[in-house]
C-alpha cells in the first residue's frame, strides 16, 4: 500500500507542478490577480495533489482490480439480460457519480441554463446505453468500427437539426463524462468481461468502450435540444 501511495504521489506532483509553477512565474510577472484569490490557487494546487494522490492510488489497489473482477463474472452466468441490466445500471451510476459531470452541470446552470439535473440524467442515461450497447457488441462479435460510425453519425445529423448552444454542450458533454472515475471502471470491467470469452481480443474488444459510450451524451443533449 505504502508503495502504491508513493508512486501516486510521484505521479501527482510531476503532473501538478509544472502548471503550478507556469501560474506562479505568470502572477509574478505579468497576472498579478489578487493575493487572496493566488493564496487559494496555491491552497488548492496542495490539495489537488493530494486528492490525485489518493485517488490513483485507490484506482489501482481497489477500483480496477474489482471492475476486472465484476465483468469477469457477468459473463459466466450465460445471461444477455443480467449483462444488459448489470451494463445500463453500472454505467448510468458511475456518471451520475463523475466529478467532470457535476462540473459541466454547475457551469451550464451559471450560464443561465435551466435544468442542470436534467442535463446530468440525460448524460447518465446515454452514457448507460451506450456503455451497454459495446458490451452486447462484444458478445455478438461484430467489428466496432461498425457501431461507431452508426452512433456518430447519427450525432452528425442531430447535430444539424439542433440549436448551437445544445450542439456545443453535447459534444463538451461527451468529454466530460469521460472523466477520471468513469474511465478506469468501464476500462476494468470491459477488460474483465473479455477476458473470460473465448475468441475475443483483449485489445480490439476490451478498448473502444469509452470512445463508445461517450457518444450517448453526445447524442442524448442533442435529442433533449432537438426535440424538448
Amino acid at each position: 500500500m505504502l508503495s502504491e501511495l508513493k508512486k501516486a504521489a510521484i505521479e501527482a506532483v510531476t503532473s501538478i507542478f509544472p502548471l503550478a509553477i507556469v501560474i506562479i512565474i505568470l502572477q509574478l510577472t505579468v497576472l498579478h490577480v489578487p493575493e487572496e484569490l493566488f493564496r487559494n490557487f496555491l491552497i488548492g494546487v496542495a490539495m489537488t495533489m493530494v486528492g490525485v494522490t489518493l485517488f490513483l492510488a485507490g484506482v489501482r489497489m481497489g477500483i480496477l482490480p474489482m471492475g476486472r473482477d465484476v465483468g469477469a463474472e457477468l459473463p459466466q452466468h450465460e445471461s444477455v439480460l443480467l449483462i444488459v441490466i448489470s451494463a445500463a445500471i453500472f454505467g448510468f451510476v458511475i456518471t451520475v457519480t463523475e466529478p467532470g459531470v457535476m462540473v459541466l452541470s454547475e457551469l451550464f446552470v451559471q450560464l443561465g441554463g435551466d435544468g442542470g439535473n436534467v442535463m446530468v440524467f440525460v448524460v447518465a442515461i446515454g452514457m448507460a446505453l451506450l456503455f451497454t450497447a459495446a458490451l452486447v457488441r462484444i458478445i455478438l462479435g461484430f467489428p466496432i468500427r461498425y457501431l461507431l460510425m452508426a452512433v456518430y453519425g447519427i450525432a452528425v445529423i442531430l447535430a444539424l437539426f439542433a440549436p448551437p448552444e445544445f450542439v456545443a454542450l453535447a459534444f463538451d458533454s461527451g468529454s466530460a463524462a469521460a472523466g477520471s472515475f468513469t474511465v478506469p471502471m468501464m476500462l476494468a470491467l470491459g477488460l474483465g468481461f473479455v477476458s473470460v470469452l473465448a475468441r475475443r481480443s483483449p485489445l480490439s474488444d476490451g478498448f473502444g468502450l469509452v470512445g463508445l459510450a461517450c457518444a450517448g451524451p453526445i447524442i442524448g443533449i442533442l435529442c433533449w435540444g432537438v426535440f424538448f
